[in-house]
This record gives C-alpha cells, structure tokens and sequence, in this order.
C-alpha cells in the first residue's frame, strides 16, 4: 500500500424548575435552527443554476410513464420537502394534487397523566398525531389524461426537482414542482410550448374543518385554524402569471389563458421547541405568516425561485457520490416502476438502479430533515390525519434508523434536526421520568426506589410526551445515535451541547441496575450488574431481568459517557465511578441449548424465532463490541451469527435492512446485497417491499400495507456499510462487497467515525485507490483486502493511498 499525495483540506429541581430551565434549554443548545415556522430574511438569490452534466443527470433521475392516483398518493405520489414542510405530488395533467404536511402539526400534548397499569395513554387526542396541513388541487380541465400524449414525469434526485410534461394538439406543456427551503415555500410552475394555454382553478382546502376565504386585491387565498391541544396554523397560496389573466372567484384562484402560470403554496404552526412555553411562540399568526411568505415568493420569477432552490439543494444532494457498477441498456430504457419490477422478476442485477435507491434515500433526508422537527415514521409524508401508530418517533429502532444515514451518507448536517428534537424535550423527559417512572403501577420502575436523570416510552411526540410504554433503554439508544454523531464529526461544541442528555441517562441507570450472581460454564460464582424488569422489543416476557438489550445498551452508553468526560475534561470523579459499574455488568453468553446468544439471560427461546426485531445484536449492530476479529470471543462471535441466521432473511422493510447490516458487519456480502435488493421487491396490494414512488410499504394485514420510512434509510446505510466498515481508529475499505458490485465502481463523501471523509475505487473487487480527508480526525488504521496503513492527518488535511490489497 502506497501513501501519496498529502495535502491540506446534586440536587435535582422539581417539575418547576425543570420547566423554566427549558427555555434556556432550548435557546443554549440549539443546533440547526429553531424548528419553527417564523418569518426569516430575504435569501441570496442566484442568477443561474449550475448545470448538471448528462450523466449525473441521468443517473439521478427517476422517471415514470403514469401519473399518481389521489386516491394512492402514499404508493404513487412524488415527494418533496424542504425540510420542515413536505408535500405528495400527483402529477396528473388535469387535475394537480398535492398533499402537504408540516412536520410540526402535531394534535395531542404532554400526556403526563397514567393509566392504572402505569403506562401511558396512547390515542390520537391524549398523546397526539401528526397530520396533515393542507390539500392543493391545480383543475385544468381541458388537459384530461385521456387526450394528452406522450406523458411524461420524473425526480431529478440531484437538484430537488419533479417535473411533468404532455402533448395536447401540437402543443408541449410541463411543469416543475419544487419545496424551497429558502423561500419556505412550494413552489409549482407550468409552462409550453407551442401555443398552448392554461385554463382552470387553483384550490386550497385544509383537512379539519377550516374555511378559505381568498383576497380579491391580494390574489391570494388562505385559511388558519387551531387544534384542540392549542396549536394555531395556517395555509396561503397565491398564482401568477405574465400572460392571461388571474383573479380570484369565491375561495379559488382562477387563470385563464395563460401561457405560463405560477402557484406559490405556504403555511405552517406556532409550534416552538420549548417547553416553558408549552411548545408554542405566542408571536406567530401562521394564516398571516404563510401570506406573507407566499406574496414574498411570488414577487420573484419562476427561475429565480428555482435556481434559489438549487443553490440550497444541490451542494448538500452533491456530497456523496455513488457508482456500484453500469446496467445494461435495456435496463436503462425501462422507466423506474419497470425496473423495480425486472430486477425482481428477472433475478438480474441492476447496479445503477441500486444506486439510486441509495441516492433516493438521500434525497428524502435532505427533504425532510433541515431546519425542523426530526422525522418519525412517515416523515413529512402523509395522505390523511390518520397515520398508522401516529408517525411517531418510536424509540425501540426506527427513529435511530433514519439517522443512521445521515453521517454516512455525507449528510450530517441533517442529523441536527434529530439532536435538537432530544435537547428540546430533555426538561419534560427528566420531569416526566422522576414524577411518573416509580409508579407502583409501573411493571418497570426501579426496584431500587431511587430515580435519577431522564429516559423515554417507547413511543415519543413533540410536546414532551410519551405513549405505548415506558422503554427504559430508549434513552441508552437515543444516546447512542447522539455520540455517533460526534465520532463521525468531532465536533467538540457538539459534544458540550448534548452532554447534558448523555449524562442524565448514565444517572438513570446509576440508580437502576441491579446486583445479582451468576455461574459460569465452570461452575464459578461473582456478582454482577445487570438491568432491572423490561421488554426486549418487541416480544418474548414482559418484565424479564438483564435482557441482552439492556446490557448492551447500558455498556455502549458508559463507554461512551467515559470517552465525553475525557475530551470535555468534565465530571472526572464520576466518570471513574461509572467506569467502575461498568466493568461489572453481565454480558450475554451464548444458550448451551440453541447455541444462540441468549436474548433473556435464559438459555431457552422465549420469544419468536424468526422476529422482525434483533434487539439482542445490539453489540453487533449499531454496536460495535462483537466483531468478527480477534477482540470478540470466538463462542460470541458464533452465537451472534447463529441468532441472526435464526432470525431469518425474509422480513419487513426495516428489519431486513437491520439484518443487512449485520451480515455487512459479519462481511458476509452475499446475504447482506441479497437483503438490500429484497427490499426493491416490487409491493402489489401492500405486500412489504417498494412502491411505485419507492416509498418503502410495511403490510400491517392481508391486503393493507403502510408507508414506513425508516427501510428508505436503513437501506442506504447498509449499502455504505458494504462498501466502508469505520469506527474511531480503524477504517475497512469493501468489507462486504457483493459480486453484483465488483467489477468496477467509486463512492466518495462517506463519513468515517473518527472524524474522516472517505473516498475509494475499485476494479475486480480490490480498492485501486482511496483517499481521506480529516475532518477532525488525526490517526486511523486503513485496511483493505489484506493490507493495513495507519495514516496521520491534521485536520483539513487529506492523503491518498494507491496499491492497496
């Protein structure tokens, strides 16, 4: 392996005091912005887009031959987001639909009040829901589907784009729709060529009951509301044109005539990430907000808007590139619908489409994480005010799961939004767990009687509040995603900032672990700590005592909490006392009887063989602490890989893709690809696998399957872990490469723990060349094939590396 090239690049408050620190909270600690709904200066506006070159244009861009149905807009419609509001596009030429969600309309509260068994509530109005802020129909009833020719529509990935385009006799019309974070607006633009027109409506309804009026003078039209909860909100749109004529009619927008036609759609809540204020800004009027913002918009052209956007967009889409291999022509010539269909059909690979699916899983990040709440389970993407288990933020894998992605995919600025939703709720998650955890009710409260620091339900909403079930080491996990984070950027400030949350879990736990004794294989006794009653999730005894979950979770969290007092230089004492409780906690064994590691502290199989859940290989992944290496026991090692091929390979969205990164960390290639194209299997009348959009579908029951984000990530992170293994000291170059993949390929702007950027080739499945760049980083190990080179780097520094394996 050749090196070239080296260059620059005490006592705790009550429930009062808990809540009047939040606001200082949430103003100190503040990562990437409030996500709120506020009014903002005028953006930077560019005079052109940079242009993208065919080939990156080609291969980021999906395209179908059909239109969604507004009545499959979950399967069909087309995403866009900018961050804070995402909408569902129809595309349909006659008649343009778009559901809109703003991540912070939020029904529901604190829901602070148990119920007899100690759990809490969990309904749409006590705990809440996320719903939907708007519809937006575009009637032009002249263009029917049925008369149009040559139809035509697509995602341009890389710029952030959907656009349609149709004959009508002789005439070319199309239109581009877009979700500007600059503008905090949506933008939807139709034009032609040809001497063509547009004729029709433009609507705006809102889906709870509100009423739009509209503004003769100001050509806008808009409606604003509250929930029950409080939560004030607010929707405008407003169209333009440069030829014809616009004026409004009722509580419509209408145009006629027009050669061009611009609609500008906006609106939000007064949701505030602090809970002194109820999580509300009393100072915002949304209906006069979105007005304000759409009327701004609009006094700009459709370009102008669009190359804003772009400018935003594109930098961020352009930080990680991607090339696992070249399809074949007659792949190329299929739209996307009809690949995803082939690939399955034919059993034949199709690199570039793989690709893609990585690049569109990207895409949703930058859509639906900037600047604004971090997303649950269906992100910003709804069809109606009833999503399944509310789209919340389940704690137990799929809120860790959709920003596993982030760091790896060259995207950690999309991580703020998940850190800033666990900063703004630390007051009312340690008020809540103090007051509530010990409940006698409660089959998980601490035998010990004490209570200290903070953890979470399994379920988690925006004001606070918990719901299903108390899940003791969600706060473990939470913690676990935030301290990766710092291993990927080494953000020191960072670091500062969420010590808090890290340390308030360690406190928990403190006061939770139980002693007990165990007996080794050779018949030894010695006492250890294990965890107090809990679910491994989700399944198997309810209130089983050192589940491997826990275990892990809880020696993940310590190592983790030592490593942040030694580069904060903080709580040194308590560190050292930590420590100490950490070198005595149980670690699972494997069970004599299924040769598995054991998930209960039992050497029996109390749950389902075959679960969707793999919540005991936590130290496999995320975790890191079972490797296949010389540092994990060999009888662990073997008992982690038999549970995992127990577990199966044929399973939700989520799960499989959990389960391909596990076998990417076990560097077996195979199963690892063959779980990322067993995702891609078409979905047909909600069966799990992708949709038309390539939204991921979760069956919840014969014939009904749901929309499940976190696979549209998970999914992607496996694809890195493929190709990049990392943790802080050590970087492995095609761990896991698949034969599907080896003949030739690239990826560059992959996050390494331990502060690096990663860039690599390869030919025949050995790396030809690589490069790191530090981003705070100084030493690693670089291993690839059966090469290894530590390389030293001051941060901005990078260094290339030739002839490797």
């Amino acid at each position: 392996m050749d090196i070239q090239d080296t260059e620059p690049r005490g006592n705790r408050p009550g429930r009062r005091g808990f809540l009047t620190l939040a606001a200082a909270v949430g103003a100190a600690t503040a990562l990437g912005g409030l996500p709120a709904f506020t009014a903002s200066a005028a953006p930077l506006r560019p005079t052109e887009s940079p242009l993208l070159t065919a080939a990156d244009a080609a291969k980021n861009l999906l395209w179908w031959q059909a239109p969604g149905s507004p009545g499959s807009m979950i399967e069909q419609g087309l995403p866009v987001g900018n961050g804070r509001l995402g909408a569902l596009v129809s595309n349909d030429p006659s008649s343009e639909f778009l559901t809109i969600t703003d991540a912070t309309l939020w029904t529901g509260g604190p829901n602070d009040t148990l119920q007899s068994d100690g759990q809490f509530p969990y309904g749409r109005d006590d705990f809440g829901s996320l719903t939907l802020l708007a519809e937006l129909t575009v009637d032009i009833p002249d263009h029917d589907l049925g008369s149009v020719n040559n139809y035509h529509r697509s995602l341009d990935l890389a710029q952030g784009l959907v656009s349609t385009s149709y004959d009508i006799s002789g005439a070319t019309y199309r239109r581009q729709i877009f979700a500007s974070r600059p503008d905090d607006a949506i933008v939807l633009h139709f034009s032609q060529q040809g001497g063509g027109a547009y004729t029709g409506t433009v609507s705006l309804a809102g889906t709870h009951g509100e009423s739009t009026t509209a503004s003769g003078t100001g050509r806008y039209a808009s409606f604003g509301g509250s929930c029950a909860n409080g939560l004030k909100y607010g929707a405008a749109v407003t169209a333009s044109s440069s030829t014809g004529k616009v004026a409004v009619h009722g509580a419509s927008i209408s145009f006629s005539g027009c050669k061009d036609l611009t609609v500008v759609v906006s609106g939000g809540t007064d949701y505030a990430p602090d809970a002194a204020t109820g999580f509300r800004n009393p100072s915002v009027d949304p209906e006069h907000l979105a007005v304000t913002k759409v009327r701004n918009a609009a006094a700009h052209s459709a370009g102008t808007l669009l190359n804003t956007h772009v400018a935003d967009f594109r930098p961020l889409f352009a930080q990680l590139e991607v090339d696992l291999g070249t399809s074949s022509a007659a792949q190329r010539e299929l739209d996307t619908w009809e690949r995803v269909q082939a690939r399955y059909r034919d059993n034949v690979p199709d690199p570039e489409l793989e690709a893609a699916y990585l690049q569109f899983g990207r895409y949703l990040m930058i859509s639906g994480s900037r600047g604004s709440l971090p997303m649950g389970l269906q992100g910003p993407w709804l069809d109606g005010n009833d999503p399944d288990w509310m789209g919340d933020y389940h704690t137990d894998i799929n809120i860790q799961m959709n920003y596993w992605m982030a760091d790896r995919a060259g995207l950690s600025d999309c991580f703020d939004a998940f850190a800033d939703y666990c900063l703004a709720q630390l007051p009312s998650w340690t008020d809540v767990t103090q007051r509530l955890f010990n409940s006698p009710a409660n089959r998980y409260r601490n035998s010990s009687g004490r209570i200290a620091g903070w953890t979470v339900a399994i379920s988690t909403n925006p004001y606070g509040g918990g719901g299903w079930w108390w899940h003791p080491a969600g706060n473990a996990w939470l913690c676990q995603s935030l301290f990766e984070h710092y291993e990927y950027t080494q953000d020191r400030a960072y670091l500062e900032k969420v010590y808090p949350l890290i340390k308030g879990a360690v406190e928990f736990w403190e006061a939770r672990l139980l002693t007990t004794t165990v007996t080794d294989a050779s018949g030894a006794s010695r006492e250890v700590l294990i965890a107090d009653s809990d679910w491994s999730p989700e399944q198997g005894p309810l209130d089983a005592k050192g589940i491997t979950y826990a275990q892990e979770l809880v020696w993940n969290l310590f190592g983790n909490y030592r490593t942040a007092t030694r580069v904060l230089g903080r709580d040194a004492g308590y560190s050292g006392t930590i420590d100490g409780l950490r070198e005595r906690l149980y670690l699972p064994v494997v069970s004599p009887t299924t040769g598995w590691l054991e998930e209960w502290m039992s050497p029996d199989n109390l749950g389902e063989t075959t679960h969707r859940h793999l919540s005991p290989l936590f130290g496999l992944f995320p975790g890191d602490r079972i490797r296949p290496d010389d540092s994990t026991p060999k009888d662990i090692l073997a008992g982690a890989t038999a549970l995992l091929t127990a577990r199966g390979m044929d399973s939700f969205g989520w799960a499989n893709a959990w389960r391909s990164l596990c076998w990417a960390r076990l560097k077996d290639a195979e199963k690892a690809y063959q779980l990322v194209v067993h995702n891609l299997k078409p979905s047909v009348d909600g069966s799990n696998g992708s949709a038309m959009n390539l939204f991921d579908i979760y069956q919840v029951e014969q014939g009904r399957g749901i929309f499940q984000i976190d696979a549209n990530f998970g999914t992607p992170s496996a694809v890195i872990e493929m190709l990049v293994y990392s943790r802080p000291g050590h970087i492995e170059l095609l761990p896991a490469l698949p034969a599907a993949w080896a003949a030739s390929g690239s990826v560059s702007g992959v996050g390494v723990r331990g502060g690096f950027v990663a860039a690599l080739s390869w030919k025949n499945g050995k790396v030809t060349q690589a490069t790191l760049t530090s981003v705070g980083g100084r030493t690693t190990t670089v291993v690839a094939g059966a090469t290894s080179q530590q390389i030293s780097l001051k941060p901005g520094e990078s260094v290339t590396l030739r002839n490797l394996g």
